[in-house]
């Protein structure tokens, strides 16, 4: 049975770190691309950094950029949201899936969240004084 597991959030105040990981049992993510979603209150869900079978990544635009990294431990079948300088704005909750369909992240990957599988429960990430 596969299962996906993040891990990581709590709350921090502006300026602070995080590293989210995303465990997968029953699954390897070696195979595929692995995206980092969040999803805030009262908003809908949207991507935040995508990861392809080579390490190649994308972001969604420039709300989280030269602020999150993302990377793979393959051989602890896990994927790694490292956040750094966080802001008030990057509350939500942060949910991680893989892309059965394809090893890259294209330009829309964000778009393709349907293409999406194996959605873990989320891990709350509150940023605040």
């Amino acid at each position: 049975q596969v299962h996906f597991v993040e891990s990581g959030g709590g709350s921090v105040q502006p300026g602070g770190s995080l590293r989210l990981s995303c465990a997968a049992s029953g699954f390897f993510l070696d195979y595929y691309a692995v995206g980092w979603f969040r999803q805030a209150p009262g908003k809908e869900r949207e991507g935040v950094l995508c990861i392809g079978t080579s390490d190649g990544s994308r972001d969604n635009g420039d709300s989280v950029k030269g602020r999150f990294t993302i990377s793979r431990d393959k051989a602890k079948n896990t994927v790694y949201l490292q956040m750094n300088n966080l802001k008030p704005e990057d509350t939500a909750v942060y949910y991680c899936a893989a892309n059965l369909m394809r090893v890259r992240c294209p330009e829309d990957w964000a778009a393709l969240q349907h293409e999406y599988s194996y959605w873990g429960q989320g891990t709350q990430v509150t940023v605040s004084l």
